[in-house]
């Protein structure tokens, strides 16, 4: 009997982390393991503080040595960790997610990820064709207008116009919408009931 309970003992200590342990106890999730979830709702800078909370699911099975451990389809929850929104004429709109716990089988487990950080496209492109186009409207209005001096006064004021046009309109920002995708990464590991 001494015997027996010493060899299952043994067993227990050399068991591989992350393997079920058997009489399905608990299993383990390693950090540096993905989890790919789609959000359950839509996320955007201009609405969505630092702090809000999210909610979402897993997008395909996380296994771990051959063995399910979180199915497709366990809720989660997260946070923002950022929501900056973009300025008028430059700065880029940005949200960083965090997983914050995940559900499998009616049992929630805390969970310790990676944060990933989305950003707006640049407003430079968009700003220069803005400005540049109502320079060269304004040059040719002018130029018609009044010849060479018309088309330089043209121009001034249509690149005004093309910057306040630009200022007005110029905000970029970053808009998740629901179902979107997002990896996370298990910063420690996670014991989950088998």
């Amino acid at each position: 009997m001494l015997q027996s309970a010493i060899a299952l003992m043994v067993f227990a200590a050399v068991l591989p982390a992350g393997e079920v342990e058997r009489g399905g106890e608990s299993a383990v999730l390693p950090a540096g393991s993905h989890i790919s979830v789609r959000l359950a709702q839509s996320l955007d800078t201009k609405r969505d503080a630092p702090g809000t909370p999210f909610a979402a699911y897993v997008a395909s099975a996380v296994t771990h040595n051959g063995v399910v451990v979180v199915p497709r389809g366990a809720a989660c929850h997260g946070r923002l960790v950022n929501s900056k929104a973009s300025g008028r004429l430059k700065g880029r709109a940005v949200l960083t997610l965090r997983l914050d716990s995940i559900t499998v089988d009616g049992h929630s487990y805390a969970v310790s990820t990676s944060a990933p950080t989305f950003v707006s496209n640049s407003h430079r492109k968009r700003n220069a064709l803005a400005i540049g186009g109502t320079a060269g409207t304004g040059a040719a209005i002018g130029a018609i207008a009044g010849g060479g001096v018309g088309a330089l006064i043209g121009a001034g004021a249509g690149a005004a116009a093309g910057t306040a046009g630009a200022a007005i309109t110029g905000k970029k920002q970053l808009h998740l919408p629901a179902e979107s995708k997002v990896m996370f990464t298990l910063r420690a590991p996670v014991r989950l009931r088998a």
